[in-house]
């Protein structure tokens, strides 16, 4: 039957990056939107589907995959038409590696700021202990990384290295792009370009962009994918914090953040 239907949210950079993947391969699927304001993603029906209680999860033919990165490889191997991955065995190490590399440092760093510019300040900071202690303990894969933040947020400590790694990862793609590459590998679009979109445009719309301002290869890289069809139809109204939350980016850490920790002594972290 080939039926796909994506449980996913409008401003989940994970859901972005898969239905970037379906929109690139033409694939037609039933969206169905996870209200996580209304703790969809934690009740018992969701959880059968998707026991990380996070968005996406894709069902195909009735069985749920979870975890954005295999959505997309699946995605890739199940319908081979219009590829996202290289032909040969080599290339699509390249490409693996690159998901790796983007699973464990961007994906995790651009949370810091987009919590403590959106979510802290209009939802969690206005509760009670008790009241955020709960809300943590509820998260089946996140409830370390809430108590880290506590309801106030993360410390100018976490911000900086979350900061250090987007500013390491802009270096390494910017690197990847020279020569005149069109995509990170090379000449044709691959999962790895698609999942590294989602934490560009994130990290754009939290006014973050100064972190690509002396890498001219990863802003032409920016300004192809908005020309291509996948990304109008990936990022329609409401897919972004700063339509929800009005003041994001005036919450945003300047430069200086970086600056003051180079004078410091303290230079910024490579990353793995």
């Amino acid at each position: 039957m080939n039926t796909l239907v994506l449980y996913h949210h409008a401003v989940s950079t994970c859901s972005q990056k898969v239905r970037l993947c379906l929109h690139e391969k033409s694939l037609a699927f039933d969206a169905r939107q996870v209200d996580l304001r209304a703790k969809e993603n934690l009740s018992p029906s969701y959880l059968k589907l998707n026991p990380n209680g996070v968005v996406p999860t894709l069902v195909h033919d009735g069985v749920p995959v979870v975890d954005s990165s295999v959505i997309m490889e699946y995605l890739d191997e199940v319908f081979d038409a219009i590829p996202l991955m290289p032909a040969s065995a080599q290339g699509r190490a390249r490409v693996r590696a690159w998901l790796r590399y983007l699973e464990e440092v961007p994906t995790v760093a651009v949370r810091y700021p987009s919590y403590n510019q959106a979510f802290v300040p209009a939802n969690f900071s206005r509760q009670t202990e008790e009241q955020f202690n709960a809300t943590a303990k509820e998260r089946p894969l996140r409830q370390h990384f809430y108590e880290r933040m506590g309801r106030n947020g993360f410390n100018d400590t976490d911000i900086r290295a979350s900061l250090e790694a987007l500013q390491g990862t802009v270096r390494r793609v910017d690197v990847a792009l020279s020569d005149g590459r069109p995509w990170i590998d090379g000449n044709a679009l691959t999962l790895a370009d698609a999942c590294l979109l989602p934490l560009a445009d994130r990290v754009q719309d939290l006014g973050l962009d100064w972190l690509w301002a002396d890498a001219p290869n990863m802003a032409r890289w920016y300004a192809r994918w908005r020309q291509r069809p996948a990304y109008a139809l990936t990022y329609y109204t409401g897919t972004r914090l700063s339509e929800s939350y009005s003041d994001v980016r005036e919450r945003a850490p300047s430069i200086g953040v970086l600056r003051r920790n180079r004078r410091s002594g303290n230079p910024p972290k490579e990353t793995a």
